[in-house]
């Protein structure tokens, strides 16, 4: 069964296409991130519109490097949510419009569960149940996951997530956007042990997060300094050494809580070189695993969509599509919890 997968929650349009038999058969991705970068951050608006303007020339795209058919695909995948409310309904009505012309059956997934499945796509030896590290910029979340749609959440930060602080930070020290991979970038220059950032709820006794305070204290700090080129790599380390100690922390706790010895990370934060050398020697020394995503399928993408619809096929058989052809009305979740995606 073929899957095609679309993807437009926030500024990168992705798609793919999935073999349920012979695996991933093409997947392309157009990221906004040059288009955005003018203004310091995502436009809501200019996404959806530029959204409108990708997805069909990418599904083109797709066929033709996958050698199919339109009329091979057998179902459709794609991301109704969480993510920016305009830019869901570019994906959900091609979508279900797609579907309807085709008359095969559509399936909602969740933008989270495309994430902490997608390490699955290219390493199908991992096993349930494991403990998933979702780490992006607009989630940090640790979540239990027993098996396909049966997710506990056990903890997630209570302000910034960990690449909106990464983000802002950058900003702070005068880098572009996204600053995550700049200031990642950046503190590959600094000295270690120049400066020293709090690391907070690290030690709550939950699996809680906070950055918001951390990013405050890297603003206090430039404030007081006389910043130079050197300083600010030393700040950049600080802070992301502040950073991966309290992902590990909690990471390695929520494994010890569970009883489990599987790690899977994933989102863009999930790319971070510091973090995955950090997390892979501290897990370890606990007899556990860490399981990364390739680093092309950290950021959003469409083919950990049609991955996550065909797992749905594959666990629940073709039942799960019965109930599932386009229809409208149509509705996006802009908020979604992943405990009620089932």
């Amino acid at each position: 069964m073929i899957v095609l997968g679309i993807e437009t929650s926030c500024d990168e349009t992705g798609i793919a296409l999935f073999d349920t038999e012979k695996g991933l058969l093409s997947h392309t991705l157009y990221s906004q991130i040059e288009m955005h970068n003018e203004y310091g951050g995502v436009v809501p608006e200019l996404a959806s519109r530029d959204h409108i303007n990708r997805v069909l020339p990418l599904i083109k795209q797709n066929l033709a490097i996958a050698q199919v058919d339109l009329k091979a695909i057998n179902a459709i995948a794609f991301t109704q949510g969480p993510g920016l409310a305009g830019a869901l309904l570019v994906g959900a009505s091609i979508a279900n419009a797609l579907a309807f012309a085709l008359r095969i059956p559509i399936l909602e997934i969740h933008h989270l569960e495309g994430h902490l499945l997608s390490p699955l796509l290219t390493n199908p030896t991992i096993k349930f149940p494991f403990i998933a590290l979702l780490v992006s910029g607009g989630h940090t979340q640790l979540i239990r996951v027993d098996n396909i749609a049966r997710y506990e959440l056990l903890g997630e930060t209570v302000d910034d997530a960990a690449g909106e602080a990464f983000d802002k930070t950058a900003k702070l020290l005068g880098l572009g956007y996204p600053g995550g991979k700049s200031l990642s970038l950046l503190a590959e220059k600094g000295k270690s042990g120049q400066f020293t950032f709090p690391r907070p709820m690290r030690n709550s006794g939950d699996f809680n997060f906070s950055f918001s305070g951390l990013k405050t204290s890297v603003q206090t700090l430039i404030k007081h300094t006389e910043i130079t080129d050197q300083i600010k790599a030393d700040i950049a380390l600080a802070f992301q050494e502040a950073v991966t100690d309290i992902l590990v922390g909690k990471s390695l706790a929520a494994l010890k809580h569970c009883g489990l010895s599987d790690l899977v990370v994933a989102g863009g934060v999930g790319a971070n070189v510091s973090l995955r050398r950090t997390l892979a020697i501290e897990a370890a020394k606990l007899g556990a695993r860490v399981h990364f995503p390739e680093l092309a399928l950290c950021t959003d993408n469409g083919a950990m969509i049609a991955f996550a619809g065909a797992m749905r096929i594959n666990s629940q058989g073709e039942n799960c599509l019965k109930n599932h052809h386009a229809n409208y009305p149509y509705t996006v979740k802009a908020r979604w919890n992943l405990e009620t995606a089932s």
